[in-house]
């Protein structure tokens, strides 16, 4: 009974071990078949860089993927862990010859250059004419670019309109200014003066300028200047310089050459000190120079005259401030001379009432 059982084991374990007895015989005889004849000639080197790697990946950087069921067909053949390149069969590779940078105009991340397609440039210079009417098209277009940086716009300011009352008698004094054009050129004129109440002014003159933007901040002016009091009248070419100097400083340089050839010179400069939303305190100053004497109308070489004040400007409106204030002014040297021959203070401090506003 026992020796039945066993061979019934036996023969059962036979036959459950056939297959795989069959298939390691036919592996077997497969790599007899390569190794015949091509085997001999393509020796893999032992210090092979790749000669770790099996047959199942024998595909190089392709050695993720699964092996195939049967074995490389190509075992036994030089190049990679047998894995035969192009060039060794005889054949040539798809991309052999080929500059992968040309099909890039020039690198590979660079866009492909080609020739504008004709059919892009058949259409009208905007698009939108297309759908609306091109004159009234035209009409928008021309506005938008006026109204962004070739606009034409017009200013006028009354700086200073005000009654002098101190020492001597009483006074007023005017200083206005305005102007017309764009962002970088500009028509510009100005005017100035003063006098007793009841009299002629005593000085008295108009500006025109063309003005030109030489930064952001400042502008040169050339232009000419009339002056109708004192007399005799003078004409004047002026070259002047204006503008923002940092820290909100107002600045103002003019040289003035006469049709007599005189040679004056004047400066300006005021500071506007916020102190509420409506309070404004503004110091200014003025100086005046002449290259030579002038005495038919009273003026000395050096420093002529100066002028110091300081007004408390309340604005009612963005466009509307009433002042009061306080102004000394003085003259120098001959100048000074010249007016007390003539029966003039040389030197005055005056309380100052006005208004300042621009349109």
């Amino acid at each position: 009974m026992k020796m039945a059982c066993l061979a019934a084991a036996t023969a059962l374990a036979m036959v459950w071990s056939a297959p795989a007895l069959a298939q390691e015989m036919d592996h077997s005889m497969h790599q007899g078949h390569a190794s015949h004849g091509q085997a001999e000639t393509a020796e893999i080197p032992a210090d092979d860089e790749h000669s770790a790697h099996g047959a199942p990946t024998a595909h190089g950087d392709h050695a993720t993927h699964q092996p195939p069921p049967e074995p490389d067909p190509h075992a036994g053949h030089a190049g990679h862990s047998g894995h035969v390149m192009p060039e060794q069969q005889g054949g040539h590779d798809a991309h052999a010859g080929h500059d992968m940078a040309s099909h890039g105009g020039g690198g590979a991340d660079d866009p492909p250059e080609r020739p504008v397609d004709p059919v892009a440039l058949s259409g009208p210079a905007h698009a939108a004419d297309l759908f609306h009417d091109p004159a009234e098209m035209e009409r928008v277009r021309t506005a938008v670019i006026r109204e962004h940086g070739e606009m034409r716009v017009a200013r006028l300011m009354v700086d200073r309109l005000e009654f002098h009352g101190g020492n001597g008698p009483d006074g007023y004094a005017w200083d206005a200014n305005g102007w017309i054009g764009g962002d970088i050129d500009k028509l510009w004129f100005r005017t100035e003066g003063e006098g007793p109440f009841g009299e002629n002014p005593e000085q008295a003159e108009v500006q025109a300028l063309w003005s030109h933007a030489i930064d952001p901040w400042f502008d040169v002016q050339l232009g000419l200047r009339q002056d109708f009091e004192p007399h005799p009248q003078r004409t004047h070419a002026v070259v002047a310089v204006q503008g923002l100097a940092p820290y909100w400083f107002e600045l103002s340089a003019a040289a003035f050459l006469s049709d007599k050839g005189d040679v004056t010179l004047r400066g300006e400069a005021e500071y506007d000190l916020r102190i509420t939303r409506h309070v404004t305190l503004q110091p200014r100053v003025e100086l005046n120079f002449s290259a030579q004497n002038v005495p038919e109308i009273g003026l000395g070489s050096g420093l002529t005259d100066a002028e110091a004040g300081l007004r408390l400007h309340y604005a009612l409106t963005p466009r509307l401030a009433p002042y009061i204030g306080a102004q000394w002014e003085g003259s120098f040297g001959a100048t000074r001379r010249y007016a007390k021959a003539d029966g003039e203070d040389p030197s005055r401090l005056a309380l100052v009432l006005g208004l300042r506003f621009w349109f």
